[in-house]
């Protein structure tokens, strides 16, 4: 792990692309466009929305509008399971590309994977196909276990660059990890910062060791673990003190105590559905 990071810092995915290491989520962001315009403000490259979100389009009208190339920016997308199947999730990448005025979208996901094999690879099929069209520059896929990245594998399509995973110290997701490392497979990690629940005493312990917050504590764990966190916060203060994560690195002896906080599945405080049939 390469410790000097900076805000600036990407990964390259398997794709060719480079995705920006930290990400800016918007689920459930009810001020989106100038939340996106602050967030860029902040330095921030990277934003995570979804179709069902609801605010695709209020993320492209802040890239539109807040000045950056919009070759710096990258920009994801998500479908839900119920739009599973191989025309509606073309017909889908098409209505979320008019939603955001854009040519292209950064990395398109298939954001939960229970509508079943069937649908699940009629639905990649068809998100593979959209990028050999232009319309999307990287493939991959959220909420994946093992299970369902190896119904990929097994159906000799290309792996997905990308995995979007409930993943923080009380939820490690440990099996997922080590198959996407073997597999070239970058995890992004969502609910980074426990949706705000952060008053563990060992959180609390270790942020007034490096006088920081909880949350920046979360994120450089995160960072270190190679992970590519998406906290997401409607507050202009908190979007950015999420960015102050660079000048400070955390002893592998914390790192450890961090580790040690992992429950499994039950630390999981979202849907989490990896083990979806």
């Amino acid at each position: 792990m390469n410790l000097n990071l900076t805000i600036s810092s990407s990964v390259r995915l398997s794709s060719g692309y480079y995705m920006p290491l930290l990400g800016f989520g918007v689920y459930q962001n009810y001020t989106t466009k100038t939340s996106v315009l602050e967030a860029f403000a902040a330095g921030y490259r990277h934003v995570d929305s979804a179709q069902v979100y609801r605010n695709e389009a209020a993320v492209g009208e802040a890239v539109h509008e807040c000045g950056l190339s919009r070759g710096d920016l990258f920009i994801t997308s998500k479908c839900n399971s119920r739009t599973h199947g191989y025309e509606s999730t073309l017909r889908g990448v098409d209505e979320s590309l008019r939603k955001f005025g854009f040519d292209y979208i950064d990395l398109f996901l298939i954001h939960d994977p229970y509508s079943g094999t069937e649908r699940r690879l009629a639905t990649y099929r068809a998100l593979q196909d959209a990028r050999a069209a232009g319309k999307i520059r990287t493939v991959g896929v959220s909420n994946y276990g093992v299970k369902h990245l190896e119904e990929i594998k097994t159906a000799g399509l290309e792996m997905p660059a990308v995995n979007q995973i409930e993943l923080h110290p009380f939820c490690q997701q440990a099996p997922i990890l080590a198959y996407c490392r073997a597999h070239a497979i970058v995890i992004q990690a969502y609910c980074p910062i426990l949706r705000g629940k952060m008053g563990h005493p060992t959180l609390v312990d270790v942020a007034s060791k490096y006088n920081r917050d909880p949350a920046q504590i979360l994120l450089r764990w995160s960072l270190q673990k190679s992970h590519v966190p998406l906290p997401k916060s409607a507050t202009p203060s908190r979007i950015r003190s999420n960015t102050h994560l660079y000048d400070f690195v955390l002893a592998d002896e914390d790192m450890a105590v961090l580790d040690a906080l992992d429950r499994g599945k039950e630390g999981a405080i979202s849907w989490n559905p990896v083990d979806a049939e």
